[in-house]
């Protein structure tokens, strides 16, 4: 009976019992092998699982050191899978809300951490390695989508860090424009070259086709799993089962106008009488010397929140105050879906469904612009379009039923963010985490102690 309490049987039972709890969760029985080795680490003692050190007697400082790293990548890399992640805000897309240089804790915990796609990869980064443009993972094993339960579910207004769904596919040589992106504006160059030399044009489809061959050809295109595209952080405007309406800026969901964030920043022209406005004011209203255009001799185009307009209206030498505001019905073709037939823009758009999971769509070759990437892409059918009908995998089709949940992504900072109404649903699959808190602020364009925003740190992210 004393044997059963010794001190390493007991440590033995509570590891076991956690580690029983942790497969249970993941859902994946296979790791109930690891038992074995849990009761040889704690009790048996018969294998070495250490080999790199030496069991007698005292081992070398490099030794030592090699031992403290393998445990903190293995460590950190379960911490950063299953527990948070830190990431850092790297565009102004959600301005004023979170700031460039703010750093992150983002909780994996909140709607669930994923297991990942591809488990084989170099320690701590996303897709490139250091110093290289060689991909920091290998494709030997590929897993399946596999979520595990969390603490809740995305919600409205939710901040959310999540794998950039049009990040599928990349262009080497320049991975900050969406490979997308980069063939539809080369197909639209086709289109306006040969209008201007007059000759007969062709269809979409054709400049399309035309354009991926020319990108293609001069470029190096590569594929990224899901969970190796880059991270992006937009606030959750629309979940499963809404409809989303934009009308001159102000958004709707389900009919209901919802209340800007006072932190929300919309694109103003700033009229002056010929007097320029002072830095000072510029950096009390926290307004980057990135974000200051001068128009002319008299007039700004400044991202500006509701309390900034207030105070820059009050200012002496400041004669108007407008927004910029693109009018309705007028087509923007970098605005998702793309089609010139759905004549949407950035400050006028929808309405638009967001699908749910088991929800069902009635398709037609008039709204399957908005579905096809998630019917081909994201949900792996074969689709293809003959005349006015329509084929996923090979059978005449009219409706579809979706199989996972969809969210709409929206940055803050209204006029300079690529979000979902340049790209589309945002799958599941692709959710990361939800920002829990901002531990660490820094202003690039200030040095020494002026660099950190100390009144940033351990803010709540909201």
């Amino acid at each position: 009976m004393e044997n059963i309490f010794q001190r390493k049987n007991v440590k033995f039972f509570i590891i076991a019992i956690l580690y029983i709890l942790v497969v249970i969760w993941i859902g994946n029985y296979w790791f109930l092998i690891g038992l074995g080795v849990i009761y040889d680490l704690y009790v048996s003692g018969k294998v070495n699982w250490t080999f790199w050190k030496r069991s007698d007697g005292k081992n070398s400082a490099f030794i030592e050191w090699l031992d403290a790293l393998i445990f903190a990548v293995i460590a950190v890399t379960l911490i950063n899978i299953f527990l948070f992640q830190n990431y850092k805000i790297p565009t102004g897309s959600m301005e004023k809300s979170l700031l460039i240089g703010d750093r992150l804790f983002v909780s994996k915990l909140a709607y669930g951490p994923r297991m990942p796609n591809t488990p084989i990869g170099f320690p701590f980064t996303q897709n490139t390695l250091p110093l290289t443009k060689r991909n920091s993972w290998s494709n030997l094993i590929i897993l399946p989508y596999k979520h595990l339960a969390g603490l809740g579910k995305v919600k409205n207004n939710d901040p959310v860090v999540f794998n950039f769904p049009a990040g599928d596919t990349v262009v080497v040589e320049d991975q900050v424009t969406p490979y997308y992106e980069i063939v539809r504006s080369t197909a639209r160059s086709m289109k306006e070259r040969e209008n201007y030399l007059k000759n007969a044009i062709k269809t979409d489809d054709y400049y399309l086709r035309m354009a991926r061959k020319e990108v293609w050809a001069k470029n190096s295109v590569i594929y990224r799993p899901v969970d190796r595209r880059d991270n992006y952080v937009k606030r959750c405007v629309g979940i499963p089962g809404d409809t989303i309406t934009i009308l001159s800026g102000d958004l709707y969901v389900n009919g209901k106008l919802v209340p800007e964030n006072q932190t929300q920043q919309t694109d103003y022209i700033v009229q002056t009488n010929g007097n320029t406005i002072n830095p000072k004011a510029f950096e009390r209203l926290r307004i980057s010397r990135a974000d200051q255009i001068m128009l002319s001799g008299s007039a700004y185009l400044l991202p500006l929140t509701r309390t900034n307009v207030e105070v820059i209206s009050k200012f002496s030498n400041v004669t108007r105050v407008t927004p910029m505001i693109e009018k309705s019905r007028e087509f923007s073709p970098q605005i998702f879906p793309h089609n010139s037939s759905i004549k949407w823009n950035q400050d006028n758009y929808g309405p638009l469904w967001i699908p749910s999971k088991g929800s069902v769509v009635k398709l037609d070759t008039g709204n399957l612009c908005l579905y096809e990437r998630i019917i081909n892409v994201y949900e792996h059918n074969k689709l293809r379009v003959d005349g006015n009908i329509i084929y996923i995998n090979d059978i005449p089709a009219n409706s579809y039923i979706f199989k996972m949940n969809y969210y709409w992504m929206m940055g803050d900072n209204r006029h300079k963010s690529a979000d979902s109404r340049y790209w589309g649903f945002v799958p599941e699959d692709h959710i990361i985490g939800k920002p829990v808190f901002i531990w660490l602020s820094t202003d690039k364009e200030l040095s020494g102690l002026k660099k950190i925003r100390f009144d940033r740190m351990f803010r709540k992210a909201s």
